[in-house]
């Protein structure tokens, strides 16, 4: 291969890499809040934003039930609208078992029944969850190494 087409490669693979990092980015504003489960905050955990034409915004969840989402840079935020909303609250406690902290129906978009607004900035936005009657349970499995954290 020649330095020239070597070169052309390069400088083609650098600029689709950068692509995604310029200003052609959607407008995001600051979001944080709480995850409460009849009335208690989820101790850990993750909160999916999912708008339905951009990038997904994520926050962690604290041990006081607070996250602050991101979409391409720590503490970003989330672009304005409606959003599907997940919230992934679970704890693997070896290879056979589970631990879920909130109603499995959460943990996918699909399945959450969960929307917010997203209007502007925000540090108050408050994700409410119930048990319905229900409470934390350990879900296990037929044998060790069947938690594929990736799938559930």
């Amino acid at each position: 291969m020649s330095n020239t087409l070597r070169c052309g490669l390069t400088l083609g693979v650098l600029a689709v890499m950068l692509a995604g990092c310029g200003p052609d980015r959607p407008r995001r504003v600051p979001v944080s809040g709480r995850v409460l489960i009849d009335g208690e905050p989820i101790t850990m955990g993750y909160v999916r934003v999912v708008p339905d034409d951009a990038r997904p915004a994520v926050g962690e969840i604290q041990p006081d039930g607070s996250f602050r989402l991101h979409t391409f840079d720590e503490g970003d935020g989330c672009v304005t609208g409606t959003h599907r909303v997940a919230v992934i609250a679970r704890e693997v406690l070896n290879p056979s078992e589970l631990r879920w902290l909130a109603p499995k129906k959460y943990h996918l978009i699909e399945t959450s029944g969960l929307t917010v607004t997203i209007d502007g900035p925000t540090d108050d936005l408050e994700i409410p969850l119930t048990w319905d009657g229900g409470q934390p349970f350990v879900e296990r499995f037929e044998s060790e190494g069947d938690i594929d954290p990736a799938e559930t």
